[in-house]
């Protein structure tokens, strides 16, 4: 038996624990939350989730020192984390084994999106795919029904493919009003 066989069969509790929770109705919504902050002379953004930090950072043609990954790539990682998660909650459940389990995950971001002449250019990443690797000595109905399964409860692929509404605010702190130009200055700036 794998290593990842052992840690499925740990997963399984997990997973049967949690339906007993939603089964007996103790088990209710969780509030996610992640605070990003801009770092001082660098421009990394530190991103912190519960007790955990990740540190997001653009190449260095976009005046990033490639400190960490950057924003679409992230994006990537995490739709590539959520499908092996799901994956690896429903072998469990399903008691399929899993030798290895690896997700390739691919996307495209064109850092012409919106300039003249490519205004039809999405400015987000897409042709987003992924691969899965897999070796089972599962049957192929099994690996197949199991990667339907993954398609339809994966949340992170859903959200992707079922966009929300998202709800945003600018909240200004501590700010001191600018110095109000005056008449010439405004117009020689308007001039410029």
């Amino acid at each position: 038996m794998s290593d990842l066989n052992d840690y499925l069969s740990q997963k399984r509790s997990a997973v049967l624990a949690r339906q007993s929770a939603i089964d007996s109705g103790t088990a209710q919504p969780l509030q996610l939350k992640a605070k990003v902050s801009a770092e001082g002379r660098s421009g990394v953004r530190r991103i912190r989730i519960r007790d955990h930090q990740v540190i997001s950072d653009s190449p260095p043609d976009f005046a990033g020192y490639n400190l960490g990954p950057s924003s679409p790539e992230l994006q990537l990682g995490v739709l590539g984390s959520c499908v092996t998660h799901i994956f690896l909650i429903h072998a469990a459940e399903r008691k399929i084994p899993l030798e290895s389990l690896e997700v390739e995950v691919s996307g495209t971001i064109d850092p012409r999106a919106g300039s003249p002449g490519h205004e039809a250019t999405p400015i987000w990443p897409h042709a987003i795919g992924y691969t899965v690797h897999i070796d089972s000595p599962a049957s192929r109905a099994d690996i197949d029904a199991l990667f339907e399964a993954v398609e339809r409860n994966c949340p992170i692929l859903n959200l992707l493919r079922n966009p929300q509404q998202i709800r945003a605010e600018v909240k200004l702190l501590n700010s001191r009003p600018a110095p109000a130009a005056g008449k010439q200055e405004a117009e020689d700036a308007l001039a410029a």
